[in-house]
């Protein structure tokens, strides 16, 4: 399994300023995610399906997707219309509620599509490692450009 990990993508990997976006406009939780899912349709990794299980999967489990203050991880199953692993970032203008008892208000939204249960596997860890840091989540929240939250993450992940 090792070798087969080492072969897995990692979260610098797939970011790009086709799957990043800084500053959105909003309405809600569900514009948040289908925002953020239109990224991932955009660059092929998810069939537009998909989007629409993310917000199923938040209306059934919003405390489970909002991972910690202030940042969501939509996502849904590989077979829900996973193309190819895929992860997207978008910082919203103004913080939108989901619904979690202590994690809310969201500005930072994390779409999120793996094919299957292993793949994805080093993205979250870096992903998790890069959150952890306090000043990078602040990044985020500062950034004003997709080349800043790239840059961003390009910093902190060696």
């Amino acid at each position: 399994m090792g070798q087969e990990a080492a072969q897995t993508p990692r979260l610098i990997d797939l970011l790009n300023e086709d799957v990043v976006d800084v500053k959105v406009y909003a309405a809600n939780w569900i514009d948040a995610i289908r925002k953020a899912g239109l990224l991932l349709v955009n660059v092929g990794s998810v069939e537009p399906r998909y989007v629409d299980a993310m917000v199923r999967f938040c209306e059934q489990y919003k405390s489970y997707i909002v991972i910690a203050p202030g940042i969501a991880l939509p996502h849904a199953r590989p077979e829900d219309g996973v193309k190819r692993i895929g992860i997207s970032i978008i910082t919203l203008k103004e913080p939108i509620y989901f619904g979690h008892p202590e994690n809310d208000p969201v500005d930072i939204v994390i779409a999120f599509g793996a094919i299957d249960s292993r793949s994805h596997i080093n993205i979250l860890k870096d992903l998790s490692e890069f959150l952890l840091d306090y000043n990078n989540v602040e990044a985020i929240r500062k950034a004003n450009s997709k080349s800043d939250l790239i840059k961003v993450f390009h910093n902190a992940i060696k």
